[in-house]
């Protein structure tokens, strides 16, 4: 039985790059699974947000967008990571069989370490235990369910590789207990450009918002970074921003006829932009009014989450109970 997890962290409005990165394939990679496990990791996102009703706010926004954009509840467990207090017993009981070095070699530490010590700053300074130890939360987060796929970006796979490491040092210390999950990285999608041709995301001020209206996504598909050749001029599609999100969402003989156009000359950046966003549109204007309704609908958003914390608690009890007597924990029955 394949069971898929992931998580989505509530720290802003999702983009395009949210969704061409993690979403959609996330939202594929269930659908051809026994099981799926999709949670909202509001305690992960307490790393860099200190806003109460901020994170209320955006973990619905979360969940009414994964359901808009076709996540069945029926099939797939959706809940709140807070709504499941086992992962964090969990998660304790993994640091302790968790190597620091591990931790030290973690992307998004390392990052934070480096920029400091690049500003003249100590490796630590501003860097939380919960930044440091994201792995081995993230790995609870994974195993307590059983995950044995997990759709990620290139930059998450390490997380889930630290996730496989813990799994076998546990196992190694305690018995075969956990099983080790794997990274599922859609190979159609490398990072996503933003506006500027960096990665989009929030932190670069550079992104299309996922639900963002049809005019709003004009305006901005319109400041995507191009160079000055003229309409009649050959161009490469495959070193176009423009046309590197145009293939995301065009269907493929209409990608093959503007593929064409771009080599042989005799289209314009502006036509390519208007392309992008009739495209855009045409995929996300109708999951963007379910979204509107969904979001509108609080008590039922909160329903559908509470629903799917039970099923998930149902599964994170026996595999922490599993743990609990594999490592002598409390009175055995």
């Amino acid at each position: 039985m394949s069971t898929a997890v992931t998580g989505v962290k509530p720290t802003g409005t999702l983009h395009l790059g949210n969704y061409l990165g993690m979403i959609r394939p996330a939202l594929a990679l269930a659908a051809r699974c026994d099981r799926s496990f999709y949670f909202i990791a509001d305690y992960h996102a307490l790393n860099t947000l200190r806003d109460a009703a901020r994170l209320r706010e955006l973990t619905l926004d979360v969940a009414a967008s994964l359901l808009a954009l076709g996540l069945d509840p029926e099939r797939t467990t959706l809940y709140r990571q807070s709504d499941v207090p086992e992962t964090f017993e969990l998660a304790t009981i993994l640091a302790a069989v968790t190597p620091k070095g591990a931790l030290n070699r973690a992307h998004a530490y390392k990052a934070a370490a480096a920029a400091n010590e690049a500003a003249g700053r100590p490796a630590d300074d501003g860097v939380n235990m919960g930044l440091f130890t994201y792995p081995v939360l993230m790995a609870a987060d994974i195993l307590q369910v059983e995950g044995d796929l997990v759709p990620v970006g290139r930059d998450q796979v390490q997380h889930v590789e630290i996730a496989r490491d813990v799994a076998d040092a546990f196992n190694a210390a305690f018995g075969a207990t956990l099983g080790p999950p794997r990274a599922e990285v859609d190979p159609a999608v490398e990072v996503v450009p933003g506006l500027d041709g960096r990665k989009m995301s929030k932190s670069y001020g550079n992104t299309i918002p996922l639900f963002a209206g049809e005019e709003q996504r004009r305006r901005l598909v319109a400041r995507i970074r191009t160079d000055s050749r003229a309409p009649a001029e050959p161009k490469d599609p495959d070193a176009c921003l423009v046309f590197g999100l145009y293939r995301q969402f065009a269907p493929a003989a209409e990608r093959e006829a503007m593929a064409r156009r771009y080599r042989e000359g005799g289209i314009g950046y502006a036509e390519a932009k208007a392309c992008l966003a009739t495209a855009v549109e045409r995929a996300l204007g109708p999951p963007g009014r379910r979204f509107q309704a969904l979001r509108a609908d609080e008590p039922g958003l909160h329903a559908i989450l509470a629903d799917g914390a039970a099923r998930a608690r149902h599964v994170a009890r026996a595999t922490l109970a599993r743990v609990r007597e594999a490592v002598g924990a409390g009175v055995r029955r």
